[in-house]
């Protein structure tokens, strides 16, 4: 195995989540940053074009895409709510 193949395994394998069901999942925010997309809207586009082709191939959107608020933490102690995507290996 390429040293690149096992950095990128080792990168996505990092930043992955188990919920309370074993099942894994990725934070789109974390992938938005591994990726290297500068800006939410930007990743946010693809992941609508995967949510329509998840649909279209009759997959079930809940599934694979669950939509969810996180709170981040801003400066000066402030913190703010933002959008975000639990991602399923498939999405």
């Amino acid at each position: 195995m390429s040293n690149i193949k096992e950095y990128q395994e080792k990168i996505f394998e990092e930043i992955k989540h188990i919920n309370e069901y074993g099942e894994e999942f990725w934070y789109a925010r974390e992938l938005q940053k591994v990726l290297d997309y500068s800006e939410w809207r930007n990743i946010n586009l693809v992941i609508n074009k995967a949510i329509t082709a998840c649909e279209n191939s009759q997959n079930n959107r809940s599934d694979h895409f669950v939509d969810v608020n996180k709170t981040i933490a801003m400066p000066k102690g402030a913190s703010e709510k933002v959008e975000d995507f639990m991602l399923s290996r498939y999405a």
